[in-house]
Order: C-alpha cells, then sequence, then structure tokens
C-alpha cells in the first residue's frame, strides 16, 4: 500500500476540529474512568464484582443500540445539534450518575449516557472527516489520537478524584463535558440538515455488506476480548484507586502512542490484512499471559499495560478499514459497525463477572483469547475486502476506478456508494 496518504500531519486542524477533538477526549475518558473507582464501588455499595460491571454493560449496550438512531436524527437536525444533544445527555445523566445512592441507579443513569454517547461518538467521527484538513487518513488518526488520549487520562483523573469519592469522576465527567459542550456550540459552525433524510433501518441493511459484517463481527470478538480486561481485570489486581489509575493511563499512553504513531507505519509497511492478523494474535497470547497468571499482580498488571500496544494499533487499522471496505455513507458504516462492535463490549465484562461467580477468576479471560482467535477466522473470510479497503486509502480515500469488490447493487434504494462528496 502507498503510504503517502498516512503521510499528511493530522495536527493541523481549523479551531472547530480541535473543539470537537477535545470532546472526543473527554467522551473516551468515560469509558476507563470508572476502572479505579469498581472495587470501590464495590465495597462502598455493597455490589458484587458482576453487578458492578453493569456499569460498562448498561453504558455500552445501549450505546449499541443507540447507533442505529444516529444516522436518522443527525440526517433530520443537522451535525452541529446533533453533537449538542449528546454532549448535553452526557452532562445529565454523568452528573447524575455521581448523585445516586445505589448501584441501581448508576447503572441506569449510565445507560442514559450511552445514548448520549452514541449521538456524540458517531456524529463526532463524520464532523471531523468533513471538517479536517490533512485528507481522509489525517481525520481518522486525529479521531484515534482524541480516543487514545482520552483513554489514557481517564484512569488517572477517575484514580484521583475516586480517592477521594467514588461520585468524584462522575462529576469531573460532567464538569468536563459542560465545557466541551460551550466550545462545540461556539466554534463549531452550524451544519444543515442533509438533503437525503437516513431511514431508520439503513445501519442494519448496511451490515448485508459482506465486508461491514465481517469487519463488524471481527471488532465484537476483539471487544470481548478488550473489555473482559477492561471491565474486569482491576479487580485481581487488589489495587487501590491511584494504583490502578496509574496502571491504566500506563495502558492508556500505549493505546494513543500506537494509535496515532505505530498504527499508520505497521499498515503502511505490512498493509491492513497482515497488520491485523499479526495485531489479534498478538493480542490473543498477552490475554492468555492474563487467563494464567491472573492471580499474579505483577504479571497481571504488566500484560494489562502491554495490551495497550494491540489495542491502539487495532484501533486505528479497523477504523479506517471499515470506513472505506463498504458501499455506504460513512456515518452508516460507522453506526452499523459501532452497533455490533459495541455489543461485544457491553456484554463481556458481565459475562466474565458471572463466569468467575461460578467458576474461578481464569475462565473469562480464556474465554477473551479465544475471541479473539475466533476473530482472526472471520477476518480471514474478507481477504478481497481489504485489498480493496487498501487501495481506497491508497487513493486517498476515494475509490478507484478499477476496484475488485464492489457491490452488485446500492445496499439501500436510491443510496449510490459514497464519494468525497459524502465525507
Amino acid at each position: 500500500m502507498s503510504g503517502h496518504s498516512v503521510a499528511a500531519s493530522p495536527f493541523k486542524q481549523p479551531k472547530a476540529v480541535f473543539a470537537v477533538a477535545f470532546a472526543c477526549v473527554v467522551s473516551f475518558m468515560g469509558i476507563g474512568l470508572v476502572d479505579p473507582i469498581l472495587p470501590a464501588i464495590s465495597s462502598e455499595l455493597n455490589a458484587t464484582p458482576s453487578q458492578v460491571t453493569l456499569l460498562f454493560t448498561s453504558y455500552l449496550v445501549v450505546t449499541a443500540v443507540a447507533m442505529l438512531i444516529t444516522g436518522w436524527v443527525s440526517s433530520r437536525i443537522g451535525a452541529k445539534r446533533t453533537l449538542l444533544a449528546g454532549l448535553a445527555l452526557i452532562v445529565v445523566f454523568s452528573a447524575l450518575a455521581g448523585a445516586s445512592s445505589g448501584i441501581g441507579g448508576i447503572v441506569g443513569f449510565r445507560a442514559g449516557w450511552g445514548v448520549g454517547n452514541a449521538l456524540f461518538i458517531a456524529t463526532s467521527l463524520a464532523v471531523i472527516i468533513a471538517s479536517a484538513s490533512g485528507g481522509f487518513i489525517g481525520a481518522i488518526i486525529l479521531y484515534e489520537a482524541a480516543l487514545g488520549v482520552g483513554i489514557a487520562v481517564g484512569p488517572l483523573l477517575g484514580g484521583l478524584l475516586g480517592n477521594i469519592s467514588w461520585r468524584g469522576p462522575f462529576f469531573g465527567v460532567a464538569f468536563l463535558m459542560a465545557i466541551a459542550l460551550i466550545s462545540t456550540a461556539v466554534l463549531v459552525r452550524p451544519t444543515p440538515a442533509p438533503v437525503r433524510k437516513t431511514g431508520l433501518g439503513e445501519p442494519l441493511r448496511a451490515l448485508r455488506h459482506r465486508g461491514l459484517l465481517t469487519m463488524s463481527l471481527t471488532a465484537l470478538c476483539y471487544n470481548w476480548a478488550f473489555f473482559t480486561v477492561l471491565g474486569y481485570a482491576p479487580f485481581p489486581m487488589g489495587l487501590d484507586a491511584i494504583q490502578l489509575g496509574f496502571v491504566f493511563t500506563g495502558w492508556g499512553v500505549l493505546v494513543a502512542v500506537f494509535a496515532v504513531f505505530g498504527a499508520p507505519r505497521l499498515q503502511s509497511r505490512f498493509g491492513i490484512a497482515r497488520t491485523l492478523y499479526a495485531n489479534l494474535a498478538l493480542f490473543a497470547v498477552t490475554v492468555l499471559v492474563i487467563a494464567i497468571w491472573t492471580d499474579h499482580p505483577p504479571v497481571l498488571v504488566t500484560a494489562v499495560i502491554v495490551a495497550g500496544v494491540f489495542i491502539g494499533v487495532n484501533n486505528t487499522v479497523t477504523t479506517q478499514a471499515v470506513m472505506t471496505v463498504s458501499p455506504v455513507e460513512r456515518p452508516i458504516a460507522s453506526a452499523a459497525y459501532g452497533f455490533v462492535r459495541f455489543i461485544g463490549g457491553g456484554l463481556a465484562p458481565f459475562v466474565a463477572g458471572k463466569l468467575v461467580e461460578h467458576t474461578n477468576v481464569h475462565v473469562p479471560f480464556y474465554i477473551g483469547a479465544g475471541a479473539l482467535v475466533v476473530g482472526i477466522l472471520i477476518l480471514s473470510t474478507a481477504r478481497e475486502h481489504l485489498r480493496h479497503s487498501e487501495r481506497v486509502q491508497a487513493a486517498g480515500g476515494e475509490e478507484p476506478a478499477d476496484a475488485a469488490v464492489r457491490p452488485a447493487r446500492p445496499v439501500t434504494a436510491g443510496q449510490e456508494p459514497w464519494t468525497r462528496r459524502h465525507q
């Protein structure tokens, strides 16, 4: 694959792009923010680990389902209003979660937070791609940089605030998201509603495309392992909130570094398919190490931090592939992909907690490693689609005229394959 498209700097951008990127940082902080306080919530609210992991499950499963409506909403009220609606919901529900007095209330408010998160995540990627300078690849790298920084900072902030009170991280997100809401309202220019309104069923119909479905199912397997580690590994570590914050900050720093710098170089040198195969295999080995030595904290901590390398690479390479492998508009592809992958991420922590209650602490991680192997097998069925994605990315995001993999017809009536005008 030609490397010219990945060389563009993603950091020379209009102010509006950085305003959305900042909001992305805070949004992604919400994923890792609760990690350091999971044991504290379990202890102070007399909740079992499997009950506490519902903080991930309610948040991510609702995010997944809500992804299906993001295109319908944004095509009617415009991208900026959708961003603001998502940010406002996150502010409200994160504050309500912090004010809750029981685990049930927190889980419920995290679900509301998930609705806002879905509206924001799906729309923010489309806005960054449409507004960023440096091309499509540069926009994706900027988005993944925001994801990495958010994941890196979230656990540290969660640990510091959680050391004061388990409520602190929730109020912290509400405050930071309020800043993001104001900056987005001021700096992002109003966007008119698109001429073509997206139907509610389009993301599900988009999954009829084999390339998109295959990438989404691979991501489901990957996210199962990812969120098993993220959602349950804090319990056997036996660390306090600040110590957990530093562990997952080290993990998040590697996510950020390899998402922004490692992934583009690996993909440029080895191509999408070989990069993903090797990356998923190495991640499987790392999760297997966690499974074997779960009750040895030094090994567990080291393996969790190292896992950040493979998560960072996978996030960037897979996101680029998904955005170029499907014939549908990118917001629809993003919604369909997000729906499938977040289902895996949402169910995994809760299943892990239940498995530990009925078996032992090693079993969820063995299953996580197995899920990655299944993901590799699924990915191997999409070799032609991955080659097509490489050609599209080499052309700077435009589908080349000699594309070998084309759908026989558009996925939805009246909808033509995306081009730059959809960005």
